[in-house]
């Protein structure tokens, strides 16, 4: 099955900083037909320790981003924000994840400031260069620094979100260009599973 993923791409053109756009790829998402050992562990932006262990039995989704990203990700985690309050108290069964991909700039102070604008439910995790590859490597998830002007960067990566489910199976991704009723059919799924 072929998902569409958004990355962070590069302009061709710098004028007063570097100016960035969203380039839309299709990828094959991860095989759902059986549960695929996703071990990760990362920190919690108050420095407790987070791990897979911790999703055993629960429904969770996961979204690899970055705080200094321009559009894909906070338009990401508000319509997500908008999402779990359209589903009502089903979202209490659902565990929502935001991992960053972006160790060296995303400290857990700045990563804490960023979270207070969505769902207080979503969970920011973070972890150095290795865990942060790890965690990426169990979902699949594409990450990678790209070099702006300026001597800047910014991360491309999967821009879908992973649905888990309490199995510990892919239920698929959640694309934010789909329908807004196929993204709420498959969070209410979620929950149920």
């Amino acid at each position: 099955m072929m998902q569409r993923r958004t990355l962070i791409g590069l302009a061709g053109s710098f004028l007063a900083g570097a100016a960035i756009v969203a380039v839309t790829v299709a990828v094959k998402a991860p095989a759902s037909g059986t549960a695929k050992q996703r071990v990760f562990e990362l920190r919690t932006v108050d420095g407790t320790p987070f791990r897979s262990a911790d999703l055993a039995g629960k429904p969770y989704l996961i979204f690899f981003g970055f705080t200094h990203c321009p559009d894909v990700c906070p338009t990401a985690l508000f319509e997500l924000t908008a999402l779990l309050k359209d589903i009502g108290p089903a979202a209490d069964r659902i565990t929502p994840l935001f991992v960053s991909v972006d160790p060296e700039r995303d400290t857990a102070e700045l990563l804490k400031l960023y979270m207070t604008s969505f769902d207080p439910r979503i969970v920011a995790l973070r972890g150095d260069a290795e865990q942060t590859k790890a965690a990426a490597d169990a979902f699949s998830a594409y990450y990678r620094k790209v070099q702006t002007a300026s001597d800047n960067y910014t991360m491309d990566h999967t821009a879908g979100l992973f649905l888990i489910r309490a199995d510990g199976r892919l239920q698929g991704m959640l694309d934010m260009h789909e329908p807004r009723e196929n993204q709420l059919e498959k969070l209410r799924r979620l929950a149920e599973s």
